[in-house]
C-alpha cells in the first residue's frame, strides 16, 4: 500500500491532482477559525459544552459535526456544507416524484441543469438558515440569561447572513473544483475533513481519562482502551464490508445483427448494493428524533421539556423510536433512489434479460423482491451500527466524542470516503500499469 502511495506521487498529473486537493482542504480548515463578526466566540463556546452535557446532543451538535467544529465557534463556515447537502437531497427526491424533474434528470443539458437548481437551492437555504440562526443568537434566553451577541439589531442580522451564505455559496464551489481538477469527490472529502479535525481532542479526552494526574483520576484502565481499540477495528471492518457489499444478479445479453456487424451475446451483472441508502437514513432519523431536545431549549414547558428529555441519548425510547426511523428511511430512500420498472425497460430495450425471469413486468418483480430483502438486511446493519457509540458510551463510560467514532454517521461517511478516494488513485495507477493498492482485486468505493 505504502508502494502504491509512492507511486502516486510519481505521476505527474496525479501528483497535481493530489496537492491540489490537500491545498484546497487546507483553506477549508483555515476558514474553519476565522471568526464571525459581532460575536462574543467565549460565551458561545461554554453554551455549546453546556449543551453537550446537559443535553446529549441537539440538531446543532449534528451541524457541528459536518462543519468541522466550526459551527460552536460560529466562523464563516459555521453552516458547513449541510445546506448543499439538503438542496441535493431535496433535488434528488423531486426527481422521483415529479415528471419534469425526472425528465431532466435522463439527458444531459438536463442534469446540468438540476445541478444548478442544487446551487440556488444551496443559497436559498442558506440565507434562511443564516437569518434563524442571527435571531436565534440575539436572545438571551436561548443562552440561559448569556450575552452571545452584543450589539443585536438588523446591522448584525445582515452581516451574519452576508457572511454564513457566502461562506456556504464558497465551500460549495471548493468542493466543486475538488471534483473536477483533484482527486475524489469535493463535497464529501469536505465533510469528511470536518469529521476526523474532531480526532484530536477525541485523542485527548482520551488520554485524561487514562492519565493519573488529570481531574478524573484515571477513569479507564490500560486493558479497557486495548478492547475499544479491538472494537474500533472490529466495527470499522464491518463497515468496509457492508459498504462495499453487493447482490449479483446475473444478466444475459442476446445477439443482435446490426448492418453487417453482431452485438451482444455477453454475460454481466447487475449489483444491487446492501446498503443502497448510504448514510441518508441516519442523517434523516437524528434529524427527526433530535428535533424535540433542539425546541426545548426554546420552549419553557415543562411537559415538553419531560417529553423531550426521553428523546435524547441514552434513553430506551430514543433507541427505539431511531432505530425504526432508520429501518423505515432505509426502505424509503431506497425506494425513490431504485426504480426496478426502469431498470427492466432499459436492459429490455437492449436485448438483457435474467436467466429464468420474464422480460417485462416480471423482471421489475423480481428485482423489486430482491431488492426488498437486500434493504433489510443493510437497514438493520445501519441501526445498529448507529446505536453502538450510545452502547459503548453507556458501557464503558467515555465522553460521546470518543465514542462516536465507533460507528454512527461519522464512521460511515470517513470509510465510504476513503474508499471511494483510493479507488479514483487506483484507477489513475492501473491506468498508467503500476500496481494499486491491493495485489488481488480491486477497490470498490460508493456509487
Amino acid at each position: 500500500m505504502l508502494e502504491a502511495f509512492f507511486n502516486s506521487l510519481k505521476i505527474p498529473e496525479l501528483r497535481k491532482r493530489i496537492f491540489f486537493t490537500l491545498g484546497a482542504l487546507v483553506v477549508y480548515r483555515i476558514g474553519c477559525y476565522i471568526p464571525t463578526p459581532g460575536i462574543d466566540g467565549k460565551a458561545l463556546a461554554e453554551f455549546f459544552e453546556k449543551i453537550r452535557q446537559t443535553q446529549g446532543g441537539t440538531l446543532f451538535g449534528i451541524m457541528n459535526m459536518f462543519s468541522g467544529g466550526a459551527m460552536e465557534r460560529l466562523t464563516i463556515f459555521a453552516l458547513g456544507i449541510m445546506p448543499n447537502i439538503s438542496a441535493s437531497i431535496i433535488l434528488q427526491l423531486l426527481t422521483a416524484v415529479i415528471p419534469y424533474f425526472e425528465k431532466l434528470a435522463k439527458e444531459e443539458l438536463g442534469r446540468k441543469k438540476i445541478v444548478q437548481y442544487t446551487r440556488y437551492g444551496t443559497v436559498l437555504l442558506g440565507i434562511i438558515q443564516s437569518l434563524f440562526i442571527s435571531l436565534w443568537l440575539e436572545n438571551p434566553a436561548h443562552f440561559q440569561g448569556m450575552q452571545i451577541v452584543p450589539h443585536p439589531g438588523w446591522g448584525f442580522r445582515f452581516l451574519t447572513l452576508l457572511t454564513l451564505t457566502t461562506g456556504t455559496v464558497f465551500l460549495m464551489w471548493l468542493g466543486e473544483q475538488i471534483s473536477d481538477r483533484g482527486i475524489g469527490n469535493g463535497i464529501s472529502l469536505i465533510i469528511t475533513i470536518g469529521i476526523t479535525s474532531r480526532i484530536p481532542t477525541a485523542v485527548y479526552q482520551l488520554f485524561l481519562l487514562l492519565s493519573p494526574f488529570s481531574p478524573t483520576r484515571r477513569q479507564l484502565q490500560p486493558f479497557v482502551v486495548l478492547v475499544m481499540a479491538g472494537l474500533l477495528i472490529a466495527v470499522t471492518i464491518a463497515v468496509i464490508i457492508i459498504t462495499q457489499a453487493q447482490r449479483k444478479i446475473p444478466v444475459q445479453y442476446a445477439k443482435r445483427i446490426i448492418g453487417h456487424r453482431m452485438y451482444g451475446g455477453q454475460s454481466t451483472y447487475l449489483p444491487l448494493r446492501i446498503n443502497q441508502a448510504g448514510v441518508i437514513p441516519i442523517i434523516f432519523a437524528q434529524s427527526i428524533i433530535l428535533f424535540p431536545a433542539t425546541l426545548a431549549g426554546f420552549i419553557p414547558n415543562p411537559r415538553f421539556q419531560a417529553l423531550a428529555a426521553q428523546l435524547l441519548r441514552g434513553h430506551w425510547l430514543y433507541t427505539i423510536l431511531y432505530t425504526i426511523l432508520i429501518i423505515f428511511f432505509s426502505y424509503f430512500y431506497t425506494a425513490v433512489t431504485f426504480n426496478p420498472l426502469e431498470i427492466s425497460e432499459n436492459m429490455q430495450r437492449f436485448g438483457g434479460f435474467i436467466p429464468g425471469v420474464r422480460p417485462g413486468k416480471n423482471t421489475s418483480d423480481y428485482l423489486d423482491y430482491v431488492m426488498t430483502r437486500v434493504t433489510l438486511a443493510g437497514a438493520i446493519f445501519l441501526a445498529v451500527i448507529a446505536v453502538f457509540p450510545d452502547l459503548i458510551g453507556a458501557w464503558l463510560k467515555v465522553p460521546y466524542l470518543i465514542a462516536s467514532f465507533f460507528g454512527g454517521t461519522a464512521l460511515l461517511i470517513v470509510v465510504g470516503v476513503i474508499l471511494d478516494t483510493m479507488r479514483q488513485i487506483e484507477s489513475h495507477l492501473l491506468m498508467r500499469h503500476y500496481e494499486g493498492f491491493m495485489k488481488k482485486g480491486r477497490v470498490r468505493g460508493r456509487r
